[in-house]
This record gives C-alpha cells, sequence and structure tokens, in this order.
C-alpha cells in the first residue's frame, strides 16, 4: 500500500483559486462603470450591478480590519473595527446626501440598524441554533448594547417628534440648533462607548469558550498588506456607491419600490452584506459572543456615530442640513425591532426559534415598505 502524496502549494492555490468567493463580484466593478459611462442600460439593471460589486469590496474592508487588528492588539483593533466595519453604509449615505436624496439617506440609516439588529443576528441565532441546538453568551455585553440602543432610539426619535410639532419657518434655526446638540452629544456618547468597552471595562464584553489564542499574527498578512486592503476597498467602495446611488431613485422607479424601501431594504442589506456575513459565520462557529458583538456594536456604530457625522458634514456636501427627522412609521419599525431584540437576546442563551422571531419581524417590516406606492411622499 502507498501513500498518496500531498498536493503541493501550486496545486492548492490552483483548487482555491476555483473556490466560490464573493471576491468574484469584483469583475462587476469595472462592468458597472462601463455601463454607467455608455447610459446603454436600464437604471435597474445598472443599480443591482453596482450593488453586487459594493459587496466584495464591503468583504474586503472587514479582511483589511481583521489583518491590522491581527498585529495592532484588541483596543486597537476594536477602534479599527468601530471605524471600518460601517464604512460602506457610511460612504453609501454620504453619497446620497451629496445627491440631495435626504429621505433615501435618513431611510438607510434606519435600515442598517434593522439590517443588523433583525437579519445578521437573526440568521445567526438559526443557523447556529440549528447546528448546536442552544448557545450560551455573555449576558452582560448584551444589557450594555440594548441600553445604548433603547437612548440611541429616544435621540433619534425626540428631535423627529420635535420637528413634526414645530414646522413652521420661523422655527427652522431652532431644529438646526437642536440638530447640533444632538449630534454633538451623541459623539460624545459614542467616544465614551469606545472608552467603556476598550480600556475600562472590557471584562464586560469577554467572550464566553473563547479559543486558546485569538490572536495569531503568524496567520495573517503584514500590517502594510492590511493598510493597503484597506485604502483598496474604501477607494473602491466609493467608487461603486457613486454610481449606485445615482441609479437608485430611476431603479425604484421603475421597479415601483419607494424611496423609503430602497434604502431601509436595498441599500442596507448591500453596504452590510459582508458584516452581516462575518456575524453569520461566527454563530454558525459557536463564537455568539463575536456574532453579537459584531451586529449590536454595529447599530450602535450607527446611531452614535454615523448620523451624527452626517449632521455636521452635510453643509459641506452641498446640504444646507440634514435634519433628524425620522417618520413615525421608521421610528416605530425602529423601536419594534430594539424592543424584540433586547427581549430574546438579554438571556444570554440563543437558539432558532428566537432567530426565526427577529427574522419574522424583518419579513413583515420589508412587506409593509414595500407594498408603499413609490409616489407617496
Amino acid at each position: 500500500m502507498t501513500d498518496k502524496p500531498y498536493p503541493d502549494a501550486h496545486v492548492m492555490a490552483g483548487i482555491s483559486l476555483f473556490r466560490p468567493s464573493l471576491l468574484w463580484l469584483l469583475v462587476l466593478a469595472p462592468v458597472a462603470a462601463v455601463l454607467d459611462h455608455a447610459g446603454i442600460v436600464p437604471a435597474g439593471i445598472l443599480f443591482f450591478c453596482a450593488a453586487l460589486a459594493i459587496v466584495p469590496f464591503a468583504k474586503l474592508i472587514v479582511q483589511g480590519t481583521e489583518q491590522v487588528a491581527a498585529h495592532t492588539g484588541a483596543t486597537v483593533g476594536g477602534l479599527l473595527n468601530a471605524t471600518f466595519g460601517n464604512l460602506p453604509e457610511l460612504i453609501i449615505a454620504m453619497t446620497a446626501l451629496r445627491a440631495g436624496l435626504l429621505e433615501m439617506v435618513r431611510a438607510s440609516i434606519v435600515g442598517a440598524l434593522l439590517a443588523n439588529l433583525l437579519v445578521a443576528l437573526g440568521v445567526s441565532f438559526l443557523l447556529g441554533g440549528l447546528r448546536h441546538h442552544s448557545q450560551e453568551y455573555n449576558p452582560n455585553a448584551i444589557r450594555t448594547y440594548s441600553s445604548t440602543m433603547v437612548l440611541a432610539w429616544i435621540s433619534l426619535a425626540l428631535p423627529s417628534a420635535f420637528h413634526r410639532a414645530l414646522e413652521s419657518e420661523p422655527h427652522l434655526g431652532v431644529h438646526a440648533t437642536l440638530d447640533l446638540v444632538v449630534a454633538v452629544v451623541l459623539l460624545g456618547l459614542y467616544g465614551l462607548f469606545l472608552l467603556y468597552s476598550l480600556r475600562t471595562h472590557p471584562e464586560t464584553f469577554a467572550e464566553l469558550n473563547a479559543p486558546a489564542s485569538n490572536e495569531r499574527t503568524g496567520e495573517y498578512p503584514s500590517i502594510a498588506w492590511g493598510v493597503a486592503t484597506l485604502l483598496f476597498a474604501s477607494l473602491g467602495a466609493a467608487w461603486m456607491s457613486e454610481i449606485l446611488v445615482g441609479a437608485a431613485e430611476q431603479a425604484g422607479q421603475a421597479l415601483g419600490m419607494s424611496q423609503m424601501f430602497m434604502g431601509v431594504i436595498v441599500l442596507a442589506l448591500v453596504g452590510g452584506a459582508a458584516e452581516s456575513g462575518s456575524a453569520i459565520a461566527m454563530g454558525r462557529a459557536n463564537r455568539v459572543d463575536l456574532s453579537i458583538g459584531i451586529a449590536l456594536g454595529s447599530c450602535v456604530q450607527i446611531a452614535l456615530f454615523v448620523a451624527p457625522v452626517l449632521v455636521l458634514v452635510a453643509p459641506a456636501m452641498g446640504q444646507a442640513q440634514f435634519r433628524l427627522v425620522f417618520s413615525q412609521a421608521e421610528m416605530w419599525m425602529l423601536f419594534g425591532a430594539v424592543l424584540l431584540g433586547a427581549t430574546v437576546a438579554t438571556t444570554g442563551q440563543s437558539n432558532w426559534f428566537k432567530g426565526a422571531q427577529l427574522l419574522a419581524l424583518y419579513l413583515i417590516i420589508a412587506a409593509v415598505l414595500y407594498l408603499i406606492p413609490a409616489t407617496t411622499p
């Protein structure tokens, strides 16, 4: 009996090259650019081509962050995750803001929160529960995330109610002042959240049943390669976002979708595809604390960092003001997601049925938004 020789590195590289990967979608980036320049295809086709092209760039942003964090340690790594984790969503929102699609920007913020709270966490619980029956995680981290999200919801709901109550022209200056105050307070709270989670109380977010060695730098490329990956992916995401948002309004009209549906459902799922995929992969691998940290940490960053930044940079993007005026429907949807997420997650134990509950709410919200006529103001 003879031993079968192992394949050499070149053969293995060739095999991995032909494995299905999200990175294959990078070929759609130049295709979308050519189609946009030529103007020969319907807006719907161009929109979905650019949307698919953003997904691999988002995946590269996540990979680059992990590569740099492996060499810099947990504290800097956490800061990098906070900075780059939601970069595709921020780029899409800023591009839409520059294009004057304010309703779509606000919808994309709510959509990103819903996608992380209900889709990323829901699929993670569902698949993880089907594979491992029941999974345990650190309940202290969930309590911190949940209380922060409740505060974030109140911070967005109160200005929205204030603006609707005082819509007359003489109060516009008061609106701008309130939005500025809320933005500064939320950014300050985000800084305190980073200090709390990374420096003063990291044990609150400790992972239960963590692997013996979490940071094996030898398995990762150099830090320079990680930084180069981040720069390349960020530029690519910005490039595709420009095309995506440019075609979004016409694509929505052609497909009978409102701006709210495009922002809450489509743009949010596209911008957070790779990040949600990471959370789901960690859930299936029984690393639930890490999965929850990705999903809910992303929510905290969107509510406390992305939304306030959009308020502050709006004048530089050609808009007189980006107002924190979310519709009652958006606020009720977000309230339901925060409430359900806190209810099912604070026990410290997950299973497939809890994931099904989260996904059921998301499907109901998507159905409601899809049935809203595109002409609705």
